[in-house]
């Protein structure tokens, strides 16, 4: 004959552990609801692309990186390079020294500038050009040069992804595609694709249909890759070793200017720009 206190015991245990698992399964509703909430959120949140393009001509490159702009979806803008800003930079170094705004070029540039900065993805595409970016291409990234981790980051850049896209008859596309990821890693983009194509041809209509079915799977990962993360890009620890080395300079005196923005930043201090990531 089991005990009247044994058969309370056995009640209490039965009774706690419902309720835990009741507990449990609320939690499991609730997470799965959040993450439905998500999804369908990243679904219906629609991205801004820039695109830079390195030539003013549309070939190969210029039709891939519409290719790829068309499957992320959104709001596009695109430049074409040199017909929406051509000039080369003078080295006059008003930018380092005191403000972008005293560059000779600013009136010209800052309407490309103002879409890199409101844009969720940025494509930069240039054929090669003996095994670099374009002449246009390499003139408008000197511009932003006061942008760079050592000088005056955009805090936006932080939390951006971004696309090299280069194309070639035959090679180049590696070091062309470096010319561009480089200024996007020192102005803080954490998240940087390169894409290189050997189109073994010297117009679009002439690539082989082998290729273009190539690159309409290799676009179609990307572009899900890009969605798949929007709004919740993580800087890595490349770029943080990076920010804590050109901030160390900073607080030992650096450059004056560049000093007064990052202490209006807060970044000499606690304060990080990639720490107000938006959600999606």
């Amino acid at each position: 004959v089991r005990s009247k206190s044994n058969i309370t015991l056995t009640s209490s245990i039965y009774y706690y552990t419902d309720a835990i698992f009741v507990q449990r399964d609320v939690l499991i509703v609730h997470l799965c609801s959040q993450r439905a909430k998500q999804i369908r959120n990243r679904k219906e949140y629609k991205m801004k692309v820039t695109i830079i393009h390195g030539q003013s001509h549309k070939g190969s490159t210029y039709h891939i990186s519409k290719i790829l702009a068309d499957k992320i979806g959104g709001e596009v803008k695109e430049f074409f390079l040199p017909r929406d800003f051509g000039e080369f930079c003078i080295g006059c170094t008003q930018c380092f020294r005191k403000s972008e705004t005293l560059c000779p070029h600013y009136e010209k540039i800052n309407p490309l500038t103002e879409a890199l900065d409101e844009a969720d993805v940025l494509i930069f595409e240039s054929p090669v050009y003996v095994y670099h970016v374009t002449g246009s291409m390499k003139a408008f990234l000197d511009h932003y040069g006061y942008r760079w981790m050592l000088h005056r980051p955009e805090e936006s850049m932080f939390h951006k992804q971004a696309v090299c896209i280069s194309t070639a008859a035959g090679a180049g596309m590696k070091s062309t595609n470096k010319d561009m990821a480089d200024s996007f890693f020192y102005w803080g983009v954490p998240k940087v694709y390169k894409y290189g194509v050997r189109v073994m041809a010297t117009s679009y209509k002439d690539i082989k249909p082998k290729i273009k079915a190539k690159i309409e799977k290799d676009t179609s990962k990307m572009a899900y890759q890009i969605k798949k993360n929007a709004g919740h890009v993580k800087t890595g620890i490349k770029t943080k070793i990076c920010f804590y080395f050109m901030r160390m300079l900073h607080t030992r005196g650096w450059d004056e200017a560049d000093l007064a923005y990052w202490s209006k930043k807060g970044w000499d201090r606690e304060k990080r720009p990639w720490k107000n990531n938006k959600g999606v």
